[in-house]
């Protein structure tokens, strides 16, 4: 996965809008800002992922999500992480540590 996917980012910011979220830019990634919870979103490898931040949604193509999860959960860093599965179809699904199913949307 490349440093920056420009669709795959914008489709999250789309998703986080659409839940409430106000989204900014940050660089690479995008800062999505909710009450007091502020969500790192990339589409950067967690190797090349910058180490601000409690909450951190990864985001990916279906065809990744689940070898993303199972290399997170295998780092198991120091943050909250999730993974959001964006679907070729158009819908979405998010993948959390805690979770043996993921949330679909």
């Amino acid at each position: 996965m490349g440093i920056i996917s420009t669709p795959l980012l914008e489709e999250a910011r789309s998703i986080f809008s659409d839940l409430g979220y106000t989204v900014s830019t940050a660089g690479t990634e995008l800062r999505a800002e909710r009450k007091w919870r502020v969500v790192y979103v990339t589409t950067s490898d967690p190797d090349d992922t910058p180490n601000r931040g409690d909450l951190r949604c990864f985001v990916a193509p279906e065809d990744r999500a689940a070898s993303l999860c199972e290399e997170l959960l295998a780092r198991a860093p120091d943050y909250e992480w999730a993974v959001m599965e964006l679907a070729d179809s158009g819908g979405y699904r998010i993948h959390h540590p805690r979770t043996s199913e993921g949330i679909s949307a």
